[in-house]
């Protein structure tokens, strides 16, 4: 908006513009009109012409005359504009558009994790908790006949080919956080998977399961382990269907969640499984209690963890109730490019080795956002179970993600704009801020769970 100097400015010109245009007309009516001889309407057609030049000319003259006297005013809020733009418009990182067709970025630091600033990013975010029930898909809806089922198909390990493994196998719900806490699972036959075991608690709220986002249901995702060679490893969904049919029990299971005479069928086991995960959420977070109005429910350190991770851009992609882009709350990009920027963690913990859901080849993997609910209790962590401490992973996706690596030149090739960024790393403080903060998104049921697992453990090995 234009100042008050600038307004009382063209206040006056406006009326100097007037006084000239009556002037003019006076002329006309009363001189040039009887002496050119010209009648009413020919006085009119002059006084008009002469009026709109006039006019033209002073519009241009008040332009001038306003940028020539208030430059900082007019001028420069458009090339602070022009400045941003380019960055903003063409390229978002955190939106996961490649590098690749957009920009060439060149770090100028030989050290990346050379310098220490926060973000300044202050765009609006809403803070949301987690809701205590899981919408059930039209086909599947929830009953406490088909949870308990699936609870039983859950910690069935008959549906593994040697019999020693089940579900619960990689994803402990009774005395661990929902992964079986190695960096990639161990499957039938001793065989090591490739990929870290996803928690299966708030799965529910996701709207694409696996590492690469390939199932687009719970159900979906139940009949992927079962046949895995390397997980579960039936030959085949007949096979599950027959070691269910084999077991007696599970007739009046069925015939109680889908009714008489009901097949037991894969379909079915999958729908009874989704089911049971339904009921595996935890609202319970201290996170939760502060956003619906306990205000003593973060200390001071994870308040400040808080406001970082919005600044910085996490929300960008753990954003929502659930803390993640592939969420249904919304899950309008549930896959993102990582790593985006090349740093020296790419090589260490082997980030490109596993492309994901990318094309082989890219350079670049492409991976569901994970959920960050009890991040704290789920490591080790990424996608491959490279990273043993969370404080090396809130550096890492600083770094790799948001490009707090140091300095970077920018180059539009659609504006032909080459723009400097500045993204030191962040420090040790500010890490602990973040860490302190993830922590307040551990479920106090889960946390208790683990606790009295723990005790039993220790218990267990004294009477040894």
């Amino acid at each position: 908006m234009l100042n008050l100097t600038i307004m009382n400015f063209l206040s006056v010109a406006l009326i100097a513009l007037l006084v000239g245009l009556a002037v003019l007309f006076t002329m006309v009516r009363y001189d040039l009109g009887p002496k050119g001889r010209l009648a009413r309407g020919g006085q009119w057609f002059l006084a008009t012409a002469l009026g709109t030049g006039i006019l033209s000319l002073a519009v241009k003259l008040m332009i001038i005359l306003t940028v020539t006297n208030f430059p900082d005013a007019v001028i420069e809020p458009f090339i602070e504009q022009a400045r941003i733009e380019p960055v903003v418009s063409e390229y978002d990182p955190l939106l996961g558009m490649p590098a690749s067709k957009r920009f060439l970025w060149q770090s100028l630091d030989s050290d990346p994790l050379a310098a220490n600033r926060a973000g300044t990013n202050t765009s609006p975010y809403v803070w949301r908790s987690l809701p205590d029930q899981v919408p059930a898909p039209e086909n599947n809806p929830m009953t406490p006949e088909k949870v308990l089922l699936g609870k039983r198909l859950f910690f069935d390990k008959n549906l593994s080919w040697d019999r020693t493994l089940s579900c619960s196998s990689c994803h402990d719900v009774i005395g661990g956080s929902g992964d079986d806490g190695r960096p990639t699972s161990l499957g039938i036959n001793d065989q090591l998977g490739g990929r870290n075991a996803p928690t299966v608690w708030n799965a529910a709220f996701q709207s694409v399961l696996f590492w690469d986002g390939r199932a687009a249901s719970l159900e979906e995702q139940a009949k992927g382990p079962l046949i895995n060679p390397i997980e579960m490893g039936m030959p085949s969904w007949k096979e599950v269907e027959q070691r269910v049919l084999e077991d007696p029990a599970y007739q009046p299971l069925f015939e109680a969640a889908f009714g008489a005479d009901s097949l037991i069928d894969i379909e079915r086991i999958a729908e009874a499984i989704a089911s049971y995960e339904r009921t595996l959420i935890t609202p319970d977070t201290p996170y939760d209690r502060f956003v619906e109005g306990d205000l003593n429910a973060l200390s001071a350190q994870q308040l400040r963890g808080m406001a970082s991770f919005q600044s910085l851009g996490c929300v960008n992609c753990h954003f929502g109730p659930n803390f993640s882009g592939a969420s249904l709350f919304d899950s309008r990009a549930p896959l993102r490019i990582f790593p985006i920027y090349p740093t020296p963690f790419e090589q260490k913990y082997e980030l490109t080795r596993d492309a994901g859901a990318a094309m082989a080849g890219s350079g670049r993997g492409s991976w569901r956002v994970p959920s960050l609910r009890n991040v704290a209790l789920t490591g080790p962590w990424l996608h491959n179970g490279s990273v043993s401490e969370l404080k090396e992973v809130v550096r890492i996706m600083s770094s790799v993600q948001l490009g707090h690596t140091g300095h970077y030149l920018v180059w539009s090739d659609d504006h032909k704009v080459m723009t400097k960024l500045d993204r030191p790393a962040l420090s040790d403080d500010e890490i602990e801020d973040i860490v302190a903060f993830l922590q307040s998104l551990s479920s106090r049921m889960l946390l208790e769970r683990i606790k009295l697992a723990k005790g039993s453990r220790d218990e267990a090995i004294v009477s040894q």
